[in-house]
Order: C-alpha cells, then sequence, then structure tokens
C-alpha cells in the first residue's frame, strides 16, 4: 500500500515537473496601425470632444505609453518602418507612394523591395499564420498595377483598400439625404480580386470581420497567428454613418468617424477576451501612422501635425493590451518614460515571440520587448532620426513657411535642422514637450553633436529628390523676377 501511494506521489510530481517545464505557446500579435489619428484622439490620451470606451478600456487594462514615435510623419514611409524594421529610407520609401510619373518625381520607389526583411516573414517561417486586413500603401495603388501582392511580404492571407495588390474592400459612399450610393476608387478593381463593395462608414468592420475569420481558422489549426488590423479610419475623406454627421464640419465629421471606428473594433476585442486562451496568450498593440490632418485630428499639446517633423507629426499615442503576457502589476499603468518608435516593434515582437532573427538583418530599430510588457522602462542605445517627405517643405495652407529636413531625438533633447545642418531648432522634452522654446543658442555644444549625427545618417542613405523639390520655387521666383 505503501509502496504504491509512493510510485503514485512520484507519478503526480513528475508530471507537475513535466508541466512546469513545458514551452508555452507562442503567443499571438494583433497591430492595429489606424491612418491619420493625432496623439490627443483617443478619450483616454485627453480628447473632450469624443470618446473612445473600446480603446479606453484596452488602456485601463493594459499599459498606455506616452512617449511612442513612427518613422515618419507621412504613410508610406511610417508602414515600411513598422514592417521592416529599419528606416525607411533604407528601401527608397520617403513619402506617400502615389502614381509612377510623380514617385519619380520625388525620387521615391514604386513599392517596397521583396527581398527587405519583413516582421510577418519571420514570423511565418517560425510557423505563425499571418495575416494583413486593411490599408497597406507599399505597393500597388494609382498607375503601379505590377507591384508584388501583400503575400509576397510573408503574409499567409490579406484583404486591403485601393492601396494594395490583392482581394480588396472598396468604398460606397452615402450622405444625409442621399439614397442612392456612390464609388470611390472605382478603378482599384484592377489591383486585385475579389472586390467588395460597402459603406465607407463599415470598412472598418469589414476589415475586423476578415481578421477574425482568419484567427477562428489560425485557432482551430492550432497555429500562433500574427494580424495587421490597418483600418482607412481615420483618414480623410470622412463617411460616418449618415445618421452621425454632427455638424458637418471637418472636425466633426472626423470625430464621428473616429468614434465610429472604436465601436467596430469592440467586436474584436470582446472576441479576444470571451475566450481564455486568447486573452491569455494574445498581446494586441494600437497606434497610428502618422500625425493628424490640419483641423481633423488633435496633437493634444504638441506642435505640428501630419508631415511635419514637429512632435505632433510623429509621435503617436501607444496602448498595449495583453492580460496574459503584462506583467500584473502594470495592467492600467501609464508609462511617461520609456521612448520608443515603430521600427523597435519588429525585434520587440520577435522577442515576445521567442523567435530569433536572422544575424544577416540589420534592424535600425532595437529591442524593448521588456517595456512592451510592463517590466521595466526602454533605455535607448541609438538615438531615433528622421527625414521629412521630399515633397512636403512646405504644406499649404496648413504650413506655409519652409520647414526642417532632419530631425533627430537622443535622450530629452530634440534637434531639427536643414539637410546641411543649419537652421537648428534644439528642445528639451523634459521641460518642453510642446516645443515653444528654441536653445540652440545656448546650447553651441549640443547643437554641434546632433547636428553632424543626424547630417551624417542623411547623407548615409538612399537619397531622394527633397532637395531639389525644395529649390524649384525659389528658382521659379528668381525666374520671375529676372523678366
Amino acid at each position: 500500500m505503501r509502496r504504491s501511494f509512493f510510485a503514485l506521489a512520484l507519478v503526480l510530481l513528475a508530471t507537475l515537473h513535466l508541466a512546469a517545464a513545458a514551452p508555452r505557446a507562442r503567443p499571438n500579435i494583433v497591430v492595429i496601425f489606424i491612418d491619420d489619428m493625432g496623439w490627443g484622439d483617443f478619450s483616454c490620451f485627453g480628447n473632450p470632444d469624443a470618446k473612445t470606451p473600446h480603446i479606453d478600456r484596452l488602456a485601463a487594462e493594459g499599459i498606455r505609453f506616452s512617449q511612442f514615435y513612427v518613422n515618419s510623419p507621412i504613410c508610406s514611409p511610417s508602414r515600411c518602418a513598422l514592417t521592416t524594421g529599419q528606416y525607411p529610407q533604407r528601401w527608397r520609401i520617403t513619402s506617400f507612394l502615389n502614381n509612377r510619373a510623380d514617385n519619380a518625381r520625388r525620387g521615391v520607389a514604386d513599392w517596397l523591395d521583396p527581398q527587405a526583411p519583413t516582421l510577418p516573414r519571420l514570423l511565418q517561417q517560425a510557423g505563425y499564420a499571418t495575416g494583413h486586413f486593411g490599408k497597406w500603401h507599399l505597393g500597388g495603388q494609382r498607375d503601379v498595377a505590377d507591384a508584388p501582392p501583400i503575400t509576397a511580404y510573408g503574409f499567409d492571407a490579406s484583404l486591403t483598400n485601393f492601396e494594395g495588390m490583392g482581394p480588396k474592400l472598396l468604398p460606397l459612399t452615402l450622405k444625409p439625404g442621399e439614397t442612392v450610393a456612390g464609388r470611390i476608387w472605382a478603378d482599384a478593381e484592377r489591383l486585385g480580386s475579389p472586390v467588395t463593395w460597402m459603406q465607407r462608414s463599415q470598412i472598418t468592420t469589414g476589415f475586423v470581420d476578415a481578421a477574425l475569420t482568419f484567427i477562428d481558422q489560425a485557432t482551430h489549426e492550432k497555429k500562433p497567428f500574427y494580424v495587421n488590423l490597418w483600418p482607412d479610419d481615420v483618414h480623410s475623406p470622412f463617411w460616418p454613418p449618415v445618421s452621425e454627421w454632427r455638424d458637418g464640419t471637418k472636425r466633426g465629421l472626423y470625430l464621428s468617424v473616429l468614434e465610429a471606428m472604436d465601436r467596430q473594433f469592440g467586436k474584436l476585442f470582446d472576441r479576444l477576451r470571451a475566450d481564455p486562451a486568447l486573452r491569455d496568450n494574445t498581446l494586441v498593440l494600437v497606434c497610428s501612422d502618422n500625425g493628424p490632418e490640419p483641423g481633423a485630428g488633435s496633437a493634444g499639446p504638441f506642435r505640428g501635425a501630419k508631415t511635419t517633423l514637429y512632435e505632433g507629426g510623429v509621435r503617436s499615442p501607444l496602448i498595449v493590451w495583453g492580460p496574459g503576457l503584462i506583467a500584473a502589476r502594470s495592467a492600467g499603468s501609464h508609462d511617461e518614460t520609456s521612448v520608443l518608435a515603430a521600427f523597435d516593434l519588429p525585434p520587440s515582437l520577435l522577442a515576445v515571440a521567442g523567435v530569433p532573427a536572422s544575424r544577416e538583418i540589420a534592424f535600425d530599430g532595437e529591442n524593448h520587448a521588456p517595456a512592451l510588457l510592463g517590466r521595466g522602462a526602454a533605455k535607448r542605445a541609438a538615438p531615433i532620426m528622421w527625414r521629412r517627405p521630399p515633397d512636403r517643405k512646405t504644406w499649404p495652407p496648413a504650413f506655409t513657411e519652409p520647414l526642417p529636413d532632419l530631425s533627430i531625438r537622443d535622450g530629452d533633447w530634440k534637434l531639427l535642422c536643414d539637410y546641411d545642418g543649419t537652421k537648428p531648432q534644439l528642445y528639451d522634452l523634459a521641460t518642453d514637450r510642446g516645443e515653444t522654446r528654441n536653445v540652440a543658442a545656448a546650447q553651441p555644444a549640443i547643437v554641434a553633436r546632433l547636428t553632424t549625427t543626424v547630417v551624417a545618417w542623411h547623407r548615409s542613405l538612399p537619397p531622394d529628390r527633397g532637395p531639389e523639390i525644395a529649390a524649384e520655387p525659389a528658382a521659379a521666383k528668381a525666374k520671375k523676377k529676372a523678366k
């Protein structure tokens, strides 16, 4: 009897030891990349004019980051950095991808080189199911009809809008009082099929539903999943539900689209919470691709907006949710210390997934997985640097004065200057996050160090035609004066 008891005890101990030693299943990852939303647009980031309760609940259960940056103040290069973990200038993606003629005029590639390293491909090679649902804008738009399909970058499945190759959702539009819906971007049907037309105000739901179907399939196959959910919202033109047009102003329409988008995300968040296996092993990240369109969204306390290198153009809200992955003590916390950027996400998420990157890949971003999981503040080894879009030296009517060409953040110092290091602006973000007091004259040594660093970085990367485009108005003005 005693021998049987001890034998049973040994079996139980061995079972417990094996269970403890068993590796945890690789975590699922969902990256939500909102289009043209400002730092101050979620109500949990201080927006008094709109409510985003579904996003706010994520923040209340997860971590809210105040010092998260994207690597460009405009769409395509920002998406390139998040996808590759590298500065987008390495791949000649320095402004939004347009038609062939305009891309050539600005010195911009027609699409992201499929040889670029990508986070989804690395995860796919490690056994992840990978899906992209939403805006792509890294090739396949306007007259660029021969770009690689989205699946060439490491995705098993995709569903996109008019700015990508492959199956797509295209928008129907309806104003109050109208009974017949209009169509926009109809020529994008030639860039991939099948095509589904649906109300622009509900397209986020279309992408969410596709992502949920993909998640269900991956779960059924017992595979970890990586999902990009990149909605068209909240980019203009603004098409909220017909009953929610507010006063019809640009700001009012924007706020209605923002609230409708939040509601549509709720379906995804509820699904993840309802399934304990998903809730405890899924990491959700929510951020924006660049600052807000002037007159629509809000950059909160920050200077500038979309297309500028000031904080309002490149600082984004970031929320990370994962009840079973984030340190319990960090649930509902606000990380005001960690300085992170979008190109940090690929190396960081690979670390979270336990997937080693090839030694042949040189990420510009850094691994800050502990910060994302609430296990310590991020401490950067290198500064973050930016180059403006080549076509945005000015952007009338919002920005009529010439904008800085380059920018660098190192510690609390933020410097902006022109391509050759002239016209420096220096701000101490610890005391002046609104970039209101240029202290360059009082800090010549810091200005010299930072301008040297950022100009050398700029010159080390493939050029675009920013200098030539910036010179065009001055040349035209001189020519006119000479006549």
